[in-house]
């Protein structure tokens, strides 16, 4: 996979790296102002900031696809910072404070923080209505974290691994799809099967170059988990490598926006977890309907019976490698639409979700991953509605796991086994 992503991220790095913006350098008789400008939910792009120096002089910056603003500060004492409300998008505003000040020191970078927010956090909403709003959102993160649980719950039921490399194919799906549709100029469409297609075909390639030797020459899970975690690493010091550590996007363009009575939510959030609902129920009738759903099941439950009963474990093995692999770069491609980019460690930040998600449901049961990622992503999103900090709900994710899991160990889909 490792050697897969770098040629991947070889062919697109030039054109890449030749829309890094020029950073501001401090010296003796200068200093830096600069920021990005996000919201709870991604980068905010293509938003005028006008900046006024301590003479009175203004300048209008405009933020790049990554959000990014900086400025060189020929005098020191307070700059003020203000955006211009008319280019920010429908569903963004600012939390009050319309005027920023920073203080500029020659030889120094100062940090302009410029608060924004999504129209779901403002403070003119009702309960209710900021109630229904994350629940909305919380469905679509939970929809976008099955497509990757399901895959790697199918991984585990099928091998009993635990992949952590799983998260980064998620984050190679994003960037393959920034590759084909902005940098190469494919149609969104177009680029998006495609960059299914070649993350599918980097689990395939796994499988048959690395996981059915190491199978074979029965290596232990222990040290195959390991091996994941080494896949992880390289794979995220290649996207650094070659991308960089900015948020790369998808689609360049502010989406449009809808309105059901107190929901706000862009289309390209509706379209995704429309293709999220149609792509998961085909997994699930492909499961329970077909030959080969019921050969992957049988594998899951015994492998020496299914074995035995002339089934090709390794196919079977191979095939849910390269189905999971697509899942996860589908998931990728989503995720680098709804949240206005992905950048080189947006999978590492989901990965214990992604567990989490497998373990509340049930391991290695995919209808349990399904479940489990849904309840994720709705906790997740609901806690700040009831007080919880914005920077603690991923934690309270993880604690709605622990506390289920001391009273049903075995998930919530999942088998009880009897030990000893």
């Amino acid at each position: 996979m490792v050697a897969l992503v770098a040629g991947i991220m070889w062919m697109l790095a030039p054109a890449v790296q030749a829309s890094v913006p020029v950073l501001c350098m401090p010296s003796e008789s200068t200093g830096c102002l600069g920021g990005t400008l996000r919201t709870e939910e991604g980068v905010v792009p293509e938003v005028d900031i006008k900046v006024t120096s301590p003479s009175g002089e203004e300048t209008v910056l405009t933020t790049n696809e990554q959000g990014k603003w900086n400025l060189t500060a020929e005098e020191e004492g307070p700059w003020t910072l203000q955006v211009d409300p008319e280019t920010l998008p429908d569903d963004v505003a600012t939390t009050g404070e319309e005027v920023v000040t920073v203080q500029a020191r020659f030889g120094a970078t100062i940090p302009g923080l410029i608060p924004v927010r999504t129209d779901s956090f403002s403070s003119e909403r009702s309960f209710t209505e900021y109630l229904a709003q994350s629940a909305v959102n919380g469905l679509r993160l939970g929809l976008l974290l099955a497509l990757a649980a399901v895959g790697l719950s199918l991984i585990y039921g099928t091998t009993r691994l635990s992949s952590f490399s799983h998260a980064e194919q998620v984050t190679l799906g994003g960037m393959v799809a920034y590759g084909l549709v902005n940098v190469a100029g494919l149609n969104l469409w177009l680029g998006g099967a495609i960059t299914v297609v070649i993350c599918a075909m980097t689990g395939w390639t796994q499988d048959r170059l690395m996981w059915q030797p190491l199978r074979r020459r029965g290596l232990g899970l222990t040290q195959m988990m390991i091996v994941t975690i080494g896949l992880a690493l390289a794979a995220q010091y290649a996207f650094q490598y070659f991308v960089g550590a900015r948020t790369v996007r998808v689609v360049q363009d502010n989406p449009d926006v809808a309105e059901f009575g107190p929901i706000t939510i862009t289309y390209q959030s509706l379209v995704a977890m429309a293709i999220s609902v149609i792509v998961l129920a085909a997994v699930g009738y492909a499961l329970l309907r077909t030959r080969v759903g019921r050969a992957t099941r049988a594998v899951s439950d015994n492998p020496a019976l299914a074995a035995a009963s002339g089934i090709d474990v390794d196919k079977v093995v191979r095939l849910v490698w390269t189905v999971a692999t697509g899942l996860a770069g589908l998931s990728g491609i989503l995720y680098a639409l709804v949240t206005n980019g992905i950048k080189w460690d947006s999978g590492m930040q989901i990965l214990l979700l992604l567990f989490a998600a497998v373990t509340l449901g049930g391991l290695g049961t995919a209808f349990g991953a399904l479940l489990g990622a849904l309840i994720i992503g709705m906790v997740v999103e609901l806690s700040p509605v009831f007080g919880m900090p914005g920077d603690f709900k991923y934690a309270t994710a993880m604690l709605i796991l622990i506390l289920l899991l001391l009273v049903r160990p075995q998930g919530l889909l999942g088998k009880a086994e009897r030990v000893g």
